[in-house]
């Protein structure tokens, strides 16, 4: 068997209000995938953001979905508890893609809805341009179809920023993010430009109606970060030059024919316009812009997200 998994379970009797936790990791490609799956239904697999973050940033906000389908959590190569690479090479889209292909297949899911959000709407297009056979349905949530347009975005959304704020950011990136301050510093970027470009510079692209008070620039750090240089780049939040740059998909999207949901937020990061571009591409696809919504839709608006998934699944 290429899997390990633990099964957790809770003294309650099974049954239709109980969801016991199975997690464990998929020998995937030779990289250890950790997953997290519960509840009741088709699966509906979901693949988290970043790149570099891990599934955790869903929970609490996505486990009501396990009332109505099995959920199954994945940590992408290099993320959450996932296996981590020596070599940074390893981290890219395409690796990815054969991860959860691995998972879907060692897992005995059968065909699968996959929901992907940020980066990982990236990875689910990318799954469904080469494994669409393999899916029920496609949610694409808050994502881009093309790292040039996403660059263009992250340009304005910078040019808006007030000017002391863009002054400070790019003087921090003019001197360049990594290899600064003390040992343990030196591989990430330096907590004031975490601040100015997490905190003050995007929160109003993350947040709108229900802005997270526990969220922290600082800890928004706690990452993959040979994984985010690789993929990102090395330069700052407001440019993608790493290796995520081969990612110009909109050629393609026509390609897709399964059942498509796209959500964006009014206010999200990934500009509607993004959403917009997909949903004209993506033939029959639905599109759903949540108001007053950031880039986290599900935290800003929790039941309209849920409400959104549900009916569009229970459809197709």
């Amino acid at each position: 068997m290429k899997f390990f998994a633990a099964l957790v379970l809770f003294a309650a009797p099974l049954g239709a209000a109980t969801f016991p936790v199975d997690s464990g990791y998929v020998d995937a490609n030779g990289v250890l995938i950790y997953y997290e799956a519960f509840g009741q239904g088709s699966p509906l697999v979901l693949v988290h953001g970043g790149p570099g973050a891990s599934h955790d940033y869903f929970l609490p906000y996505l486990a009501p979905l396990a009332r109505h389908h099995r959920l199954i959590f994945i940590d992408e190569r290099g993320s959450g508890k996932s296996e981590k690479l020596d070599d940074p090479s390893g981290y890219t889209v395409e690796a990815m893609v054969e991860d959860v292909e691995q998972v879907r297949r060692e897992l005995k899911l059968g065909k699968i809805a996959l929901l992907g959000h940020s980066y990982g709407g990236v990875l689910a297009q990318a799954y469904a341009l080469k494994y669409q056979q393999n899916l029920s349905a496609l949610l694409l949530c808050s994502t881009f179809p093309s790292t040039k347009k996403m660059n263009a975005v992250l340009q304005r959304e910078l040019n808006t920023m007030p000017k002391a704020l863009r002054e400070r950011i790019r003087k921090l990136e003019s001197a360049g993010l990594y290899g600064h301050g003390k040992a343990y510093e030196k591989n990430r970027y330096p907590s004031d430009y975490m601040i100015a470009a997490w905190g003050e510079g995007y929160f109003p692209y993350l947040y709108q109606r229900h802005p997270d008070p526990n969220y922290d620039p600082i800890a928004n750090g706690v990452m993959s970060w040979d994984l985010y240089r690789e993929m990102w780049g090395s330069h700052g939040e407001f440019v993608i030059d790493g290796n995520l740059q081969s990612v110009e998909y909109e050629s393609r999207l026509h390609e897709i024919r399964v059942p498509v949901l796209i959500t964006v937020g009014d206010h999200d990061e990934c500009d509607p316009t993004l959403a917009r571009d997909m949903n004209q591409l993506i033939g029959g696809s639905k599109l759903v812009v949540l108001p007053e919504s950031g880039h986290m839709t599900f935290v800003d608006q929790p039941v309209m997200f849920r409400k959104a998934v549900d009916d569009f699944l229970a459809g197709h």
